[in-house]
């Protein structure tokens, strides 16, 4: 194989791009309001138990597709058809299963735009980070074929004379992967690649709020020449499909994105030995986080304010590795917070739609609700030191807010908000820094902006995050170079898109033969 590299931005400054992104987004639009069926067993399905309908969170009225919803019953036949297909499946080829992710990789890359345009009508993403989602699809085909094909090579043991001795992996069985609806491509397509390359059949269950999408890129994998038996896709309710999926005594394990109320409710679940079942289901968990910049007394200012910027409005907050929290050397305080305001003056809120625009919608009606109370309940706490308008428009936008010294306890400081609210907090001293962001149950991703080489090392050894950033933002990790994952209620530390992350889908097996 040709060394792994990630796959480029598209250079949207450039009017070529610009014109070819227009025209994918036209495409698109036209294709809108399709109906999308169930796969179980290799067979389309279109129940009458009714439809998920994903519409627009920029034009509310404007429907993206129709789904099928489907039921308990649905997910109990697609376990089942997951468990007949595994074992042929698992005997395919490494080299057979590499194959199909490298042609899903360049069908991807060859319908970029479309993806993105995708992602722009159901998720609310400006343009580029759509594209930055895609070019991760991308990465995660690429990546996990390669490391595939390391794993398939014969394990290195101790030499013992007078016996054959080898190890190698398999694969576990039949796996449920649950996505989330703030990256319903890249973790998708991640989370499932990952367990079928190593042999595994899965049953998707996709967010409600962006089924769409799951959708485009169950055709996209049949395309490429993944037999359709191999993987089963069920979207539906969580309570409904998702227990019945992970309860299933027949699931191996359960790869889940989302919330930390649902990962733990997973969690709990799994754990049960149900009637049936021969083995103790694994679960590969990624909860969220409360995440922390911190800036030290001598740090560069205009770095670290835009990087707090990024972190904190890209994409309105809405991803777990989202900057929440700006923890500011009392020296620096202002200085950091007056040009964090002064650059958030500055972005471009609308739709997403339109080139340029750098601060979209929120997922739904929902979320703007709930953050907008966010923000009032805020005011208890807190002031407000910067809070943009309220755009005249009707999708579901919530204006960048940052809260002023805000205090360690409370609302602001502990709860992940998964929106456009920023709290700065003022320390004496870097260790009180370190503390502070060390004060929440979760532990996913942190920054530091420093020069000072104690401090960082002082970091490298203290902060309690399973991503750590140097003079360099909380987000953006990218496939093969920052292996993802976090410690406490962030999750099980399971580093997608890292050397490891295909162990989680396999199992070690040793064979010894005396002569």
């Amino acid at each position: 194989m040709i060394p792994y590299k990630n796959e480029p931005f598209s250079s949207f400054s450039e009017q070529e791009e610009q014109a070819s992104f227009l025209r994918a987004l036209s495409t698109v639009r036209t294709q809108c309001g399709r109906n999308y069926p169930l796969w179980i067993g290799g067979k389309t399905e279109y129940p009458e138990t009714g439809w998920i309908e994903s519409f627009n969170p920029a034009e509310p009225e404007a429907r993206i597709g129709n789904v099928a919803k489907g039921t308990a019953e649905h997910a109990h036949r697609a376990v089942e058809a997951a468990s007949e297909a595994y074992p042929k499946w698992k005997s395919t080829k490494v080299i057979e299963r590499i194959r199909i992710l490298w042609k899903a990789a360049e069908l991807l890359r060859r319908r970029k735009h479309e993806f993105s345009s995708w992602l722009v009508l159901e998720t609310g993403k400006t343009w580029a980070e759509a594209d930055g989602e895609t070019a991760e699809a991308i990465d995660f085909l690429n990546y996990y074929a390669h490391e595939a094909e390391r794993l398939a090579a014969c394990r290195p043991l101790t030499v013992y004379a007078g016996e054959d001795n080898e190890w190698k992996y398999e694969a576990l069985g039949v796996g449920i992967i649950i996505a989330p609806w703030n990256f319903p491509l890249a973790i998708l397509a991640g989370m499932a690649v990952a367990a079928l390359v190593c042999g595994n059949t899965v049953v998707v269950k996709p967010s409600s709020l962006t089924p769409v999408v799951a959708a485009k890129w169950i055709e996209l994998m049949h395309e490429a020449g993944l037999p359709p038996e191999v993987l089963q896709f069920v979207p539906g309710p969580g309570a409904e499909v998702g227990d019945a999926l992970v309860d299933h005594p027949k699931t191996r394990f359960v790869s889940f994105t989302g919330s930390r109320e649902v990962g733990q409710r997973i969690y709990s679940r799994a754990s049960m030995v149900n009637l049936g079942q021969k083995w103790l289901k694994r679960s590969i968990l990624e909860l969220g986080g409360k995440d922390a910049i911190i800036v030290d007394a001598d740090a560069n200012i205009e770095a670290a304010v835009q990087a707090i910027v990024v972190s904190s409005f890209g994409f309105s907050g809405q991803k777990c590795s989202a900057c929440s929290r700006a923890i500011v050397h009392q020296d620096v305080y202002h200085d950091v917070l007056h040009g964090v305001i002064a650059q958030t003056k500055r972005l471009r809120a609308g739709n997403p739609a339109d080139f340029g625009v750098q601060i979209g919608t929120v997922i739904d009606g929902i979320a703007q609700r709930n953050l907008l109370r966010y923000i009032e309940e805020g005011k208890n706490e807190a002031d407000i030191a910067y809070s943009g308008d309220i755009l005249d428009a009707n999708g579901y936008y919530v204006p960048p807010t940052i809260f002023n010294e805000v205090p360690l306890e409370g609302m602001l400081a502990q709860q992940e908000l998964f929106g456009p609210i920023l709290s700065f907090h003022r320390v004496e001293h870097f260790e009180a820094a370190i503390a502070a962001a060390n004060d929440t149950v979760y532990g996913l991703t942190g920054a530091v902006f420093s020069r000072n080489r104690n401090h960082l090392a002082y970091a490298r050894e203290h902060f309690h995050v399973g991503n750590l950033y140097f003079n360099r933002k909380c987000t953006g990790a990218l496939v093969g170079v920052h292996p993802f994952g976090g410690f406490g209620l962030s999750g099980t530390d399971s580093k997608a898109g890292g050397p490891d992350y295909l162990l989680n889908f396999l199992q070690g097996k040793v064979i010894s033969e005396a002569f």
